[in-house]
C-alpha cells in the first residue's frame, strides 16, 4: 500500500538549514579535526597488535617448532 503523501525532507524548511561559513571559520574548525580519527586509529591497531603478541607467544611459542 504505497502512501500518497508527498515526502518533505528536514532541509526544505529553513530553520532546518546551517548558515554558510566563511573560510575562515571552516579553517578554524576543521584545525584539530584528524586528530581523534589518529587517535582511535592508533588505539585500534596498538590493541590489535598486542593481541597478535599474545597469541604468538602464548600460543604458538610454547606449541614449539613443526615437524
Amino acid at each position: 500500500m504505497p502512501n500518497e503523501e508527498p515526502h518533505e525532507s528536514a532541509a526544505h524548511l529553513t530553520e532546518h538549514v546551517s548558515t554558510p561559513t566563511g573560510s575562515d571559520e571552516a579553517v578554524e574548525a576543521l584545525k584539530n579535526g584528524p586528530l581523534g580519527a589518529l587517535v582511535i586509529a592508533s588505539i585500534a591497531v596498538g590493541l590489535l597488535f598486542i593481541g597478535w603478541l599474545a597469541f604468538y607467544f602464548l600460543l604458538f611459542i610454547p606449541r614449539g617448532p613443526i615437524g
